[in-house]
């Protein structure tokens, strides 16, 4: 987080734009989005950026980079995706699972999907997939992707405010290894949900799925709206007597 701070003083809202950009277009850059939102937020509360032209330049970044993944999965992409998606978690199965789940909803359930941590990638990729038209897609991607953001925002910039008054109270040093400390939790909040879901997956599968959904979301209330939507699925099929490796988005 130290090194992204820098980052962000160094190059500014072009950097912002450009980082979040190549990962919505799913370039797998390690580092998660929603550290990168609320580090971003953080500075405008801080003034070092105007939160407006903060929100609104994510926004296209994130909504761009969905439509440029979603063109190339229906295109030249679809063979690499099934053939090396695997080790960012996405799976043949998963990426079927998503497909067919999506192709049954409309821009709403797009934008939940898209919203949801450990689900947003393999969603724009699922839509893809399952050839949604673009008239469809476009809609529920802004409004997942706007809630998305806006979340984060809120809370970068709420606990931007809170920052300024903990950094005379807490070392910067410690600050930071906190906040990288918060980050291994999530991952191996993540390993856990992915463990727990697919019992019988290899080590590999379940770190690449974890690493996936990491990748896109580690902050509290990512983890904890992840922990949710698990917990939903699992009740989903525990109700419907059980499920099989694959049955989940």
């Amino acid at each position: 987080m130290n090194n992204l701070d820098t980052f962000l003083e160094l190059y500014g809202l072009a950097a912002i734009f450009m980082l979040m950009l190549a990962k919505s277009a799913g370039v797998p850059i390690p580092v998660p989005a929603d550290a990168v939102m609320l580090a971003t937020s953080v500075r405008a509360a801080e003034g070092k950026l105007v939160l407006s032209q903060a929100f609104i330049a994510i926004l296209i970044a994130l909504v761009v980079g969905g439509i440029v993944q979603f063109a190339l999965v229906r295109g030249p992409g679809r063979r690499f995706i099934y053939r090396f998606g695997r080790y960012l978690g996405m799976t043949p199965a998963r990426l079927d699972s998503a497909a067919e789940r999506l192709k049954k909803g409309g821009p709403i359930a797009i934008g939940i999907a898209i919203l949801t941590p450990g689900v947003r990638s393999v969603a724009v990729v699922g839509c893809g997939l399952a050839g949604i038209p673009l008239r469809r897609f476009v809609p529920g991607l802004i409004l997942g992707s706007a809630l998305f953001l806006g979340l984060h925002f809120f809370l970068g910039y709420a606990g931007g405010l809170l920052l300024s008054t903990v950094q005379q109270v807490i070392p910067l040093p410690l600050l930071v290894g906190i906040i990288v400390g918060l980050l291994v939790v999530g991952f191996g909040f993540w390993y856990f949900i992915r463990r727990r879901q697919l019992p019988d997956a290899s080590n590999g599968d379940v770190l690449a799925e974890a690493l996936g959904a990491w990748h896109e979301a580690t902050c509290p209330v990512c983890l904890a709206l992840g922990a949710a939507e698990r917990l939903q699925i699992h009740a989903h099929t525990h109700h419907e007597g059980g499920h099989t490796h694959g049955d989940h988005v």
